[in-house]
């Protein structure tokens, strides 16, 4: 058995060159298939998140990642560049496991012990399995990823306060703008992170929530939610010339927020500067909207700064989920050997009953 893992994180790249890389979920579902056509691939599973991408093949040769790179490159209509792939990593068997546990634990998130990428994590899983590229082994190794996150949050401190991406967002916002109180945010999106945010907005006294999404329904749904206000896209260039703070959480392949249109907002509101913040991958605001005089952006990469100190007390954590992680990952490998064992008696029981039958 070979286990090959190769990613690219926020750890080893910028974001402009991870958004490159990101999966949506048909292009998951593409490099899944791609790689069930490999005779050499015998199960995988896709992870791609807002700070990662990352690949995990049980294969037959002992090292894949040529075979992930290429199928990689190919499903984002990259051409294949030895260059580019100098942001990757690549783990190899039980590091391939223990990497996988660690992400599973937040250990490996930017803002530690995050929540969110648990599910993100399960989403992989059932995709993989979907797509029928998850057998025995990856099941035991998808099912030791999944308690071992759990364990991590139930018995340590590593998840304490429910922080997330959008935590990070909103409190990285606040202190941009000084205060949250009595301002009007715009939220675009209507997905997980966006009511996650929407919900961490509730407790900041803010005037005005308004959410953009392009699904009218979800906005609505949302908007009614947390008592905010639904509007359309077509109303962008008036809706951010009311805000204070613009949080943008979308699923769009495009910028959404251009700097053309703030550069107009703001030089009619010289006086009324604007925070946003892009927690989008790929980015849904333009970077050159930070150039605008009066506007802040914050990106995904920014938020482990701006937060580092609120979560100092999960570091003393980070020991005690390492131990779980090192005991899940020697119970994955006693399964497999046990699996084995089961399968290699099976076969020699068969075998002996065939000669039986033959005398």
């Amino acid at each position: 058995m070979h286990i090959t893992a190769v990613g690219i994180s926020h750890k080893t790249a910028p974001i402009d060159i991870r958004e490159k890389f990101y999966l949506d979920e048909t292009r998951r579902r593409l490099l899944l298939s791609e790689l069930k056509n490999n005779p050499a691939v015998v199960e995988t599973i896709v992870l791609s998140t807002c700070n990662r991408t990352e690949i995990y093949a049980h294969t037959i040769v002992p090292d894949a990642r040529e075979i992930l790179f290429q199928a990689l490159f190919k499903v984002k209509s990259l051409p294949f560049s030895p260059e580019q792939t100098r942001y990757f990593y690549v783990h190899k068997d039980s590091a391939a496991v223990c990497h996988l546990l660690r992400v599973a634990s937040g250990l490996e998130s930017v803002v530690l012990g995050e929540n969110q990428i648990l599910g993100q994590v399960k989403t992989a899983v059932d995709c993989a399995r979907k797509e029928g590229m998850l057998g025995k082994t990856f099941n035991i190794l998808a099912a030791a990823a999944i308690r071992t996150g759990k364990k991590a949050r139930h018995e340590t401190a590593v998840g304490a306060g429910g922080v997330s991406v959008s935590w990070a967002a909103v409190n990285a916002a606040e202190r941009m703008a000084g205060t949250l109180k009595g301002r009007s945010v715009l939220i675009i999106g209507a997905g997980k992170m966006a009511n996650l945010a929407a919900n961490q907005l509730a407790n900041k006294a803010i005037e005005e929530l308004y959410i953009m999404n392009r699904s009218q329904d979800n906005a609505e749904g949302l908007a009614e939610k947390f008592g905010g206000i639904s509007v359309s896209f077509w109303d962008m260039k008036e809706i951010l010339s009311r805000v204070d703070v613009c949080i943008c959480s979308s699923a769009a392949p495009h910028y959404l927020v251009e700097k053309d249109v703030v550069q107009k907002i703001m030089a009619d509101r010289p006086r009324k500067p604007l925070v946003c913040v892009d927690i989008s991958i790929p980015r849904n605001i333009d970077p050159a909207v930070g150039q605008v005089a009066g506007v802040s952006l914050i990106t995904v990469d920014d938020l482990g700064d701006i937060v580092t100190e609120t979560v100092q007390r999960r570091c003393g954590a980070v020991s005690q989920v390492d131990g779980i992680i090192h005991q899940k990952t020697e119970e994955f490998y006693y399964k497999i050997a046990r699996n084995r064992a089961v399968k290699a008696s099976g076969a020699f029981k068969a075998a002996n009953s065939e000669v039986s039958h033959g005398d």
